[in-house]
């Protein structure tokens, strides 16, 4: 258990980003008084909290809908995730977990950004919906597992409303070299999950002979 708790932790600090939002959340807020700050990050964040239990919980039922396999699911979510720590790595924006520029546009002219883009994409992204997904899935049968990585998950969410409530302080004091470091170092732990996912995708579905761990 303590293995997958771990990893869970890592894939969803990695792919929510809670310290990276703040300075996003800063920028698109500043005109904004402080209580409506606080009112956007508490709506944005039970919001974005909603879809990701959503999908953590419905998610397998969704699947077998779909005729999709887990198997399928660790193949496509592995190589999704590898290409979000390639964009972390190189401090890059990812469409993965920020903003494209028309989006960001759109959300600067907004007077209420809790639901988008805090709640979508910047919360509950593709990245962080896989990553849901992937590990109550890889939990399946044992719900003491489904447990710890549902509360992991709503520790991580946690995080994230600290931030962005006091996404102006934070973003202050670590800057953003300092984010951008944390970042890459989580997205080189990012990589080789993603790579641990595609394998074990690829032995669950028969392409390959060789087991691998966990």
């Amino acid at each position: 258990m303590t293995e997958i708790v771990i990893s869970a932790a890592i894939a969803f600090l990695v792919t929510i980003d809670p310290v990276g939002l703040g300075p996003m959340f800063a920028g698109l807020t500043r005109t904004a008084s402080r209580a409506r700050k606080r009112r956007m990050a508490v709506k944005g964040t039970l919001i974005g909290a909603g879809i990701l239990f959503f999908f953590a919980l419905v998610g397998e039922t969704l699947m077998d809908a779909l005729g999709i396999s887990f198997a399928a699911l660790r193949i496509g979510g592995g190589i999704l995730l590898l290409l979000l720590a390639i964009d972390m790595i190189f401090a890059r924006p990812s469409g993965l977990r920020s903003m494209t520029e028309p989006e960001t546009e759109e959300a600067g002219h907004k007077d209420d950004i809790s639901v988008f883009p805090v709640a979508i994409p910047l919360i509950a992204g593709p990245g962080a919906i896989t990553t849901a997904m992937l590990f109550m899935g890889q939990a399946r049968g044992d719900l003491a597992i489904q447990a710890a990585v549902l509360g992991v998950l709503a520790l991580v969410l946690a995080a994230t409303l600290i931030v962005l409530l006091f996404a102006v302080e934070i973003t202050r004091v670590l800057g953003i070299t300092g984010i951008n470091v944390m970042n890459r170092l989580l997205g080189i732990l990012l990589t080789a999950l993603a790579c641990q996912f595609v394998l074990d995708g690829l032995a669950a579905s028969g392409l390959t002979g060789a087991a691998t761990p966990g």
